[in-house]
């Protein structure tokens, strides 16, 4: 029984005054939540979770809970920004100062370098409709093959490793799955701190009925503490668990033989290159025990449907692709492709990192189409009405080249449109110096000021989630509608405005004819999607908003489709799926006399990517306020190092500050911290990158930890 004084009252929650709920889609991670904003006096004041919404069925996440919070910070951008001469400091300017020097500087820079000497870096958080608009304006008018977005930092493994095995982009799976697989697999995944509301689906299911959770991290997380068994790998090596997993599967005649014959191609190439991957084989390079291998492939084998989930374990590698790659061989070999229950499903990052996969052309053109295709490029010139030999013949350089092409002087100019490389960039002190290189460098942001945006020649101010209405589209393929509920501070303006204003100023309004709006945009997207695998002609807003979203494909007339591949037919030329033979190379960064531990990178359930929106928010950022690094406590025994006790950690590439926390969520060698903080983990990392995807190894990285006093 709680006692209290006489007289004293109890806490209560004031009832907040709305005058009306807005629907829309949570702008944080890519679960893609139902959320309904609460507005009173034109501001917003609350939200809530949508009850009868198909994701989250009325859950929200601690960032979900306070996203209201981050729309009325105090530094919220409000009207353009101009720097004059090269040193001097950001002056307030018109919107038509700003835009006529940006497109006076685009020009220039192309006419005196060359197309490609601009380079346009992107995000995954603005609306589909947005990244349509943007990507007919970098393809269609400026003509730069330098293009990318900021997904390439965390999706880009996932990518390629689709493609290479089912021949196109796409997670084939949907979270139904859950409720329906005989066995779950997750690699290098914390859904309980990155993706709460899948935690809770998952846990739901397991609640309705019981089956066997196998967690591969290194580091014993929540997920981990929920498993059944849980694999603490040493980091970078999951292509060889996953080939010994492949072993024992095929050793002992657990696959699924008329599906890989009927649905693969290369059975015989990988079943060769696998037999080498004996578990005792394994167990030397990844730390986990012959007969622990044994036991998860025959349990992963025996079931009747089993799910693979990851995410940032398996993608920030070296061998990041290739982890997606030995993830779909497992499922292909067990006919776990396009079944309830049975996928090899990626989580994704972004709220809308499925978006611009789709429709940005950053890598492509829209609808997954290849810029190495010229049926691709021909298709796309008719639509936007432009000389298809206007368009390059292959695809650019990715964002990580991007910026050591900066560095050799190659690139001159620069966009960055909602992220900050200058924390989320691998060796950010290399960064820094880099982006000091370019003649011109516009930064388009929602914040002022923030550690990109200081060092802009011009800013521009853009509204942000739900200040504007347009798309989400989800891990499962679900598209989500936006709604906007407020007006945005200021002068500031819709990405998509932005991006058409800017083309008016340069001289490239016939992309855009009229009045360009986001349903304009979207009746665009519904028709060069038409017929591709993510065909959106059959979605409408009025849809999405009364069914909670749509997962794509969704043609005219249909309803939706939760599983890509139920009909075995995959998107390579043959109609079949690749099993796809994988080597292990070494070429990780390994701890040293010098640098004797072993560095982990993740999330915390308070903060979001570079804290851009979580830092400003009071309840969020007094629970995780201050780079930590976890240690093992025999290790920080050793070192005479005491809890919270603020420790230096020293690569080769930079140092930073933190409070150590001594504990047993990570072994003796490796030490773990957040990579949320600009004055952090990035300044460590190293940056190596994936051969196939482009993408930063972030998690590999070798350190040394010492006492700052």
């Amino acid at each position: 029984m709680l006692l209290r004084e006489k007289g004293s009252k109890p806490i209560a929650i004031p009832r907040k005054e709305i005058d009306r709920w807005i629907y829309t889609t949570c702008g944080y991670c890519s679960t893609g939540c139902g959320i309904e904003v609460g507005v009173k006096d034109g501001r917003a004041v609350s939200v809530r979770g949508t009850a009868d919404h198909p994701v989250n069925r009325g859950k929200l996440c601690l960032k979900g809970i306070h996203e209201f919070e981050a729309i009325n910070a105090p530094d919220r951008a409000g009207h353009p920004m101009i720097r004059d001469g090269a040193d001097g400091p950001l002056r307030r300017a018109s919107w038509d100062e700003a835009l006529a020097r940006t497109a006076g500087e685009f020009k220039r820079i192309q006419e005196r370098y060359g197309r490609d000497a601009l380079a346009v870096v992107s995000t995954g958080q603005i609306y589909t409709e947005e990244f349509y608009t943007l990507g007919k304006l970098v393809r269609g008018g400026l003509g730069t093959n330098n293009y990318d977005g900021n997904t390439t930092l965390c999706m880009a493994s996932a990518v390629s490793g689709y493609k290479r095995s089912f021949g196109s982009d796409g997670p084939p799976g949907c979270y139904d799955d859950f409720d329906r697989t005989e066995c779950l697999i997750a690699f290098g995944s914390n859904l309980s701190e990155c993706h709460p509301v899948l935690y809770y689906r998952l846990k739901t299911a397991l609640e309705r009925r019981r089956f066997p959770v196998i967690v591969v991290d290194p580091r014993v997380t929540m997920l981990a503490q929920l498993a059944d068994i849980h694999l603490p790998i040493r980091p970078g090596t999951d292509v060889v668990l996953l080939n010994a997993l492949a072993n024992v599967i095929l050793a002992e005649g657990m696959e699924d033989q008329a599906f890989a014959l009927a649905h693969t191609t290369g059975f015989e190439d990988f079943a060769r290159t696998v037999s080498r991957f004996t578990p005792e084989y394994a167990e030397g390079i990844t730390g986990i025990p012959a007969g622990r291998i044994r036991e998860v492939a025959r349990i992963y084998g025996r079931a009747g449907a089993a799910m693979a989930i990851w995410t940032m374990g398996i993608n920030q590698s070296t061998h990041g692709s290739d982890g997606v790659a030995a993830i779909n061989n497992l499922a292909l070999i067990t006919g776990n492709v396009g079944k309830p229950g049975g996928s090899s499903l990626s989580i994704t990052g972004q709220c809308n990192a499925m978006g611009t996969r789709e429709f940005s052309s950053a890598s492509g053109l829209p609808g997954y189409r290849q810029l190495e295709n010229p049926a691709h490029r021909s298709e796309i010139a008719r639509f936007w009405g432009v000389d298809e030999t206007f368009f390059p013949e292959k695809r650019g350089l990715a964002m990580t080249d991007i910026f050591p092409a900066v560095e050799r002087g190659e690139i001159k100019g620069m966009w960055v449109i909602a992220t900050n490389p200058m924390t989320s960039m691998p060796d950010t002190d290399r960064v820094r110096e880099i982006l000091g290189k370019l003649e011109f460098l516009v930064v388009q942001d929602v914040y002022f000021p923030g550690e990109t945006a200081a060092l802009a020649h011009v800013f521009l101010p853009a509204a942000m989630w739900a200040e504007k209405t347009g798309t989400f589209t989800n891990t499962e393929r679900r598209v989500g509608l936006v709604r906007k509920a407020v007006e945005p501070p200021g002068e500031a303006k819709s990405d998509l405005d932005i991006f058409a204003a800017l083309a008016r100023a340069m001289g490239l309004g016939r992309l855009f004819p009229g009045e360009w709006t986001a349903e304009k945009a979207f009746d665009e997207i519904r028709e060069v999607s038409r017929g591709r695998l993510c065909d959106y002609s059959g979605i409408t807003y009025e849809e999405l908003a009364a069914r909670g979203g749509i997962q794509w494909p969704s043609p005219s007339g249909s309803h939706g489709t939760p599983r890509l591949y139920a009909d075995g037919l995959f998107q390579h030329a043959d109609g079949k799926a690749r099993l796809i033979p994988l080597e292990f190379v070494d070429d990780n960064e390994r701890p040293d006399e010098s640098y004797p531990f072993l560095l982990n990178t993740g999330r915390v359930i308070e903060h979001w990517h570079t804290r851009t929106k979580t830092g400003r928010i009071g309840n969020l950022d007094k629970f995780s306020p201050v780079l930590y690094v976890e240690m093992n406590g025999r290790d920080a025994a050793r070192l005479g190092i005491e809890a919270m006790e603020t420790v230096r950690l020293i690569s080769r590439r930079g140092e930073a500050e933190a409070v150590c926390l001594p504990t047993e969520r990570v072994g003796p060698g490796s030490v773990f911290t957040p990579f949320h903080f600009a004055w952090g983990a990035n300044k460590l990392s190293l940056g190596l990158l994936d051969p196939h995807s482009r993408q930063p190894a972030f998690k590999q990285c070798a350190v040394r930890i010492e006492k700052t006093r």
